[in-house]
């Protein structure tokens, strides 16, 4: 390994051999993402299992029970047992498994592309300190998160969770990572909402993945291997957020990673965690990863638009590292994974040599991803006794895998979690009888189905059409808002609070702005008990000036490419991006 100087010093917190315990989890239990109910269903077309040996049926039927797959086979096949009555729904398209993706800050996916990035930065402590970042992300999100209507209710949060989930509906995700929520009486849960969320299960199956780690444990080592020893699904933790530029063998986003490296012959990496980013680390840190068992997860568009480079992923290949995908959040990154497909791809041919195929790719966001999560048992391919987690998009011929890619969100079909149509044209939509709420994607009718027995009871009641009206106001309005929150509460209303006891009111966990207890990635220390690696939170120094004097009015971002009108424009003005991803996205829509 090439040598960067450090300083060893004793390990804190517990001794050689010992473990911390889990950090407590206050979420209840309600249940699944869907029951596993439901009548028998029927769905022919091309079907793309992705199984262990890439089977593709040019013609068959995938049958499901109660929201799992009970046989894949050809159209002409006799039915299995109990399916003899059950009529098959053509569904004119090719089947996939569901989207999986790893790595997404859903509670920002409201806000737009921040066009353009407005310098080359080298890693992630030093694009929040610049003024767009608190006018443009953080600011907004401290409003939306915190603001109350006249009642003292967070009247934005269900409609900002209904939207953000149906956006990834849209380009085909089922399974993504959650949704925080903190309470005044300081318990955590994460929102309960129609997509697989993986951090919140609640099905003994599925085994829960962890995406935040408590600030005490982040910054001490024997306390963080501890805590990564215990886990049974994976740690999901930004890792290396940053560039090594080429030639150099230090950078304070590889200090990061080199940081986990507890002692002078112990790593605190095993096959639980997965490093979101890894863009810093060299070829041999890779090796260092896959000796011990560790994957990660590629964001290639937000790496690009923010550092102008990206996760040597040819390293990562070369050394064994299981690799998934997430396309982060809207401000920088892509809208949808389907979106961050395209730019995969784009790198893979132009910028890696051809390195992936397109079905290498695909299976990055499908059985690649299940694998990482320990959840390959139930999810990820289209096989009998698995999930019926899937997607339905436009044709029948030529390179299922690249057909995928190439797709645009119009394209698609149907989603289907758990056996339920989620999404979908609506002649699928009725024939599965998943009747709901139309859109228009593209100029095309879609229809969404939103009832869900073990969902939030307050996003129930908030169709898309109502949330995107109330978000797309609340944004133009920020400065209002920030205003209403910035004024001191009348001398009786905090008597009558000291006096009376509070309900329980919940708001979003804004991990990336405020401190919440929990740190999104570990922060151990490298040169010294004091030497903390991985940024702090971009807090605003006291003299800021207040919200209400620089948030401005944005728009709302489309929950589509197809409906964005200024995205691929954004896109090719990004001045980070190189060439063949500024002028060759759009030709993937």
């Amino acid at each position: 390994m090439k040598s960067v100087q450090r300083h060893w010093y004793p390990l804190s917190g517990l001794e050689p051999g010992q473990t911390a315990p889990a950090t407590a989890r206050a979420a209840t239990k309600p249940g699944p993402v869907d029951p596993l109910t439901g009548p028998k269903l029927a769905l022919s077309g091309r079907v793309v299992t992705m199984d262990d040996t890439f089977s593709v049926v040019p013609a068959g039927v995938v049958y499901i029970d109660k929201g799992v797959i009970v046989a894949v086979q050809a159209r002409g096949a006799a039915p299995p047992s109990g399916f003899e009555g059950v009529p098959v729904v053509d569904t004119a398209g090719t089947l996939l498994p569901g989207l999986i993706e790893l790595h997404n800050h859903l509670s920002y996916n409201a806000l737009p592309l921040w066009s353009p990035v407005p310098r080359l930065f080298q890693h992630r402590g030093q694009w929040p300190d610049h003024p767009d970042y608190r006018k443009l992300i953080s600011g907004p999100m401290t409003v939306i998160g915190k603001y109350r209507d006249a009642q003292g209710k967070p009247s934005l949060l269900a409609p900002l969770v209904r939207y953000v989930e149906c956006k990834c509906l849209l380009g085909g995700v089922t399974t993504s990572q959650g949704i925080m929520l903190n309470s005044n009486a300081g318990i955590q849960r994460f929102y309960r909402g129609l997509l697989r969320n993986v951090e919140s299960t609640d099905d003994p199956d599925l085994s829960e993945a962890q995406g935040r780690i408590a600030d005490v444990d982040a910054k001490d080592a024997r306390a963080f291997w501890g805590r990564l020893k215990k886990e049974d699904s994976c740690f999901l933790l930004h890792l290396s957020e940053g560039v090594t530029p080429s030639g150099q063998t230090d950078s304070v986003a590889r200090r990061h990673f080199l940081a986990l490296q507890v002692a002078p012959n112990e790593w605190a990496i095993n096959d639980r965690l997965t490093a979101i980013h890894a863009a810093g680390l060299l070829q041999e840190d890779f090796e260092v990863l896959a000796r011990r068992g560790g994957s990660m997860v590629w964001s290639p568009l937000s790496n690009l638009l923010l550092y102008g480079a990206t996760a040597r992923v040819d390293a990562a290949k070369q050394a064994g590292v299981r690799i998934a995908l997430g396309s982060d959040w809207s401000p920088s990154g892509s809208k949808n994974l389907l979106g961050e497909l395209k730019v995969a791809w784009l790198c893979s041919r132009h910028l890696l040599d051809g390195l992936f195929t397109a079905r290498d790719l695909v299976a990055m966001a499908t059985k690649d991803a299940a694998a990482i999560l320990k959840w390959d048992k139930s999810i990820g391919t289209i096989e009998a006794g698995k999930r019926a987690d899937l997607i339905v998009v436009d044709g029948k011929v030529g390179d299922p895998y690249e057909a995928l890619i190439r797709s645009k969100e119009s394209s698609i079909r149907l989603v289907m979690i758990n056996g339920v149509a989620r999404y979908g044209m609506p002649s699928l939509m009725n024939s599965l009888g998943a009747k709901g709420e139309t859109l228009r994607v593209a100029g095309k009718t879609r229809q969404l189905f939103l009832e869900q027995e073990s969902g939030d009871p307050d996003v129930a009641q908030v169709s898309l059409k109502a949330a995107t009206k109330t978000l797309r106001t609340a944004l133009h309005d920020l400065a209002d808002l920030a205003g209403e929150l910035e004024r001191p509460a009348p001398r009786a209303a905090i008597r009558t609070a000291l006096d009376a006891p509070q309900p329980v009111v919940w708001s979003l966990a804004l991990d990336e702005i405020q401190e919440t207890g929990m740190d999104l990635r570990p922060r151990l220390p490298f040169n010294g008990p004091k030497d903390f690696t991985g940024p702090d939170r971009a807090a605003p120094r006291a003299a800021a000036s207040p919200l209400s004097t620089i948030l401005e009015a944005i728009e709302l971002d489309p929950l589509t490419v197809a409906d964005d009108l200024r995205f691929l424009a954004s896109i090719a003005q990004q001045p980070n991006l190189p060439e063949v991803i500024r002028t060759g996205l759009k030709s993937l829509y």
